[in-house]
């Protein structure tokens, strides 16, 4: 079954995840109530090696939030079965912290240098998948190299790592995106969001290619078939998904204590992924939406490095250039970038 086929089951069980994040607050404000999710059939078992329950009375309370993508499954394993304390992990990434919904944060680079400029005080403390990124697009539309995309539509969610690994492929080729028809992302049909529909876009013929990270290139590949191109080169680009926290929450003993934690916690569920995946692939199903199948799709195009990335900093100067023009800034430093990295986060994890 395709993502497409089962959207409407996807959305149900995000409303349901929702309504029951509600339901916890509600029931437990002072402390996290165990994830619902976890007592189904389909999730994992929790882990046997879990701290002792004296181990987490003694932590203060957190929430963990996180876009509901694959790249988010080391988080999603750890909230439900490494973490001392079961976790609901919310829906949406940084600006939850800003907004003080959440304590924790999954995004992508890209949007930590936007979000960063409204709010200084956050800080990459860990990278929990490096993603991937596949353009696909139609040979019938007369596209066989990447020079080939001049003039063509390419549909994309405008302003995000995906937009961004269109202008570094393109960059490769003496491209920008101005040689590139940039088409937006269909209004929402029913129960399918805008991104659930570009590979079916793509297969119609509506545009000529898509900047996408999974599961909807393998989703676009399955249906052009043979006339499937796929554009990768993962030198040129990767989305650094990682995990935020506040600086003032890293200076607080009671709330660091916690966070490294979770951490920790992160660092043994990608162990575990690395082991046995498909031990817990229900479980991420069941959080995000995403069949097995195409959970299965996209894994090939993940890896988990428990550390945060060494050209981090790298990663962040030069996308700052491109997000700065976007945003109409000056782009900020090497040394003021700098300061929204802490390693000492998962070196006391570790």
């Amino acid at each position: 079954m395709s993502k497409k086929q089962n959207s409407s089951g996807r959305i149900a069980r995000l409303a349901m995840a929702a309504l029951a994040g509600v339901l916890l607050q509600a029931c437990a404000p002072d402390e996290q109530a165990a994830n619902p999710a976890a007592t189904t059939a389909d999730s994992a078992p929790a882990a046997s090696t879990a701290p002792a329950a004296s181990t987490a009375s003694a932590l203060a309370p957190i929430s963990v939030s996180g876009s509901y993508w694959i790249e988010l499954s080391p988080v999603l394993v750890a909230a439900n079965s490494f973490y001392p304390q079961q976790l609901m992990v919310g829906e949406g990434g940084i600006t939850r912290i800003t907004s003080g919904e959440a304590d924790l944060a999954t995004n992508a680079e890209t949007q930590l240098l936007r979000e960063s400029v409204v709010n200084p005080d956050l800080r990459i403390i860990m990278t929990v998948t490096e993603s991937f990124y596949r353009l696909v697009a139609r040979r019938s539309a007369g596209i066989e190299t990447l020079a080939d995309l001049r003039g063509k539509r390419v549909m994309l969610p405008r302003n995000t790592s995906a937009n961004y690994y269109l202008v570094a492929m393109l960059r490769t080729v003496g491209l920008t995106e101005d040689d590139v028809e940039i088409v937006n992302l269909l209004p929402a049909q029913g129960d399918q969001s805008g991104m659930d529909q570009m590979s079916d876009a793509l297969a119609r013929g509506d545009v000529d290619a898509i900047s996408i990270w999974e599961p909807e290139p393998a989703d676009g590949i399955n249906q052009l078939g043979d006339d499937a191109i796929v554009f990768q080169d993962r030198s040129v680009y990767r989305e650094v998904f990682n995990l935020h926290a506040r600086a003032t929450d890293l200076a607080d003993p009671e709330k660091r204590r916690s966070i490294v934690e979770f951490v920790r916690a992160v660092a043994e569920a990608t162990e575990a992924l690395q082991s046995d995946p498909e031990q817990y692939w229900p479980h991420i199903s069941s959080i995000t939406g995403f069949t097995l199948e195409e959970i299965e799709a996209g894994w090939p195009e993940m890896e988990f490095p428990v550390q945060i990335i060494p050209d981090m900093l790298d990663v962040l100067v030069e996308e700052e250039e491109w997000v700065a023009k976007e945003r109409n800034r000056t782009p900020r430093s090497r040394e003021e970038l700098a300061e929204l990295i802490d390693a000492s986060v998962l070196e006391e994890a570790l």
